[in-house]
């Protein structure tokens, strides 16, 4: 078939790449978010989907709304028998839903009807799913409303960041995604309408949601960290610095490696307990454990070695 392909960043690479690998279709043009300023240069950085199209001599178009006419003009003369969409980041009007002979097939990051919207991985993370997986669906006018066409299954694991699961997503949705276009292709494929129950919502996270809050449980803190590592990364505060953190561990209050003095009487929530080889901070359970900490301007680095630069001691309050 002939397929255009909408998508951005990185976790729409292993689609792009596959779809561009299979015998079975042929990559006509790709639509992507336009060139953005970023880093401390302030370059002009084209999308990773920008790059790999480029790389493959592909036409690229790069509008800030699909609502502009030449998005509709071009998609005509390109004349696609299907469009395929990962994480491309914008709103495909109703009026271009139609252009593709087999409409839009979108390549979403969770078992829907679960966890509908821009953020889905991360949701998923802080909510303590033990299982997730990614959906192929047509687009319709609702928000990943559409029926489905299939779906594969991921088990997160204890550990996991967001990143490390959208990644292992990735990987397995391109193959999803190509399959879906092979069964439209062949004509045997008919997407499922989603049910009405277990319906959930991931807007997009706001760096304000992935402040820390020491006062819930640890093992809450711990899902929001890894939900929200790497991106937009969750932060805390020490006096006036905003600094990121990196994973933690909660710790159970007799655990050896703890302070005696964290043993003996509790930390209140945000207060740090630092040793020559750990810094700890309370909860509104027990303690965890930092790994690794950003301050303003610098590289990620152990927590320890952050503490002895700063010269923080125990009782310094965080948030």
């Amino acid at each position: 078939m002939r397929i255009v392909f909408a998508g951005t960043p990185e976790v729409a690479v292993p689609s792009l790449q596959a779809l561009l690998d299979s015998p079975s279709h042929e990559v006509v043009g790709v639509i992507t978010r336009p060139d953005a300023v970023s880093g401390r240069g302030r370059k002009v950085v084209r999308s990773p989907i920008g790059v790999l199209a480029d790389e493959h001599g592909l036409e690229v178009i790069t509008p800030r709304r699909m609502s502009e006419p030449d998005v509709a003009e071009t998609l005509r003369r390109w004349a696609p028998d299907c469009a395929a969409v990962v994480a491309y980041g914008g709103l495909v009007p109703e009026d271009l839903l139609a252009l593709p002979t087999h409409g839009w097939i979108n390549l979403h990051f969770s078992v829907l009807p679960a966890w509908r919207g821009a953020a889905p991985v991360q949701a998923a993370i802080a909510a303590g799913d033990e299982v997730t997986g990614a959906s192929t669906f047509r687009l319709e006018k609702g928000l990943d409303t559409g029926p489905v066409y299939g779906i594969l299954t991921e088990t997160i694991r204890p550990t996991d960041t967001s990143g490390d699961l959208l990644a292992r997503l990735a990987d397995a949705g391109a193959g999803l995604l190509v399959n879906t276009l092979d069964g439209i292709e062949a004509g045997g494929l008919i997407p499922e309408p989603q049910p009405a129950a277990g319906v959930s919502h991931a807007p997009k996270v706001e760096v304000e949601d992935a402040r820390i809050r020491w006062d819930l449980p640890a093992h809450i803190i711990d899902r929001l960290i890894r939900a929200y590592t790497p991106a937009p990364g969750a932060w805390t505060s020490l006096d006036d610095a905003r600094i990121k953190v990196g994973p933690v561990r909660p710790v159970a209050e007799d655990d050896a490696s703890l302070p005696e003095s964290v043993r003996a009487e509790p930390l209140p929530a945000g207060a740090i307990a630092v040793t020559k080889k750990a810094v700890f901070v309370g909860t509104g359970s027990t303690p965890v454990k930092l790994g690794t900490v950003q301050p303003p301007g610098k590289k990620p680095m152990p927590a320890a070695d952050w503490a002895r630069g700063a010269r923080l001691t125990d009782g310094t309050v965080l948030g």
